[in-house]
């Protein structure tokens, strides 16, 4: 079994409005020096058996098309072995 974690987040030139919010309370509740947040999301997809050649492209093909958009995101994909 394996599991594949996507990470998806605002490219760095992209506006994150949801970030900027979080950072203005950390200020208010005492944390100081942040200096900037990003706030995404993360898939976590279990698969039974192993994910390599073409099933890893097809994960890439779906987190490229399917739960990420590319004009404003980029992803991170990691293939963790389960047992």
């Amino acid at each position: 079994m394996a599991r594949v974690v996507i990470d998806v987040m605002l490219k760095s030139e992209i506006l994150d409005p949801q970030g900027r919010a979080v950072q203005g309370a950390l200020g208010r509740l005492g944390l100081t020096g942040v200096v900037d947040v990003r706030q995404g999301k993360q898939f976590v997809i279990d698969v039974e058996g192993d994910v390599t050649g073409e099933r890893l492209a097809l994960m890439h093909t779906l987190a490229a098309e399917l739960l990420s958009n590319p004009v404003i995101e980029d992803y991170r994909l990691v293939v963790e072995e389960t047992r």
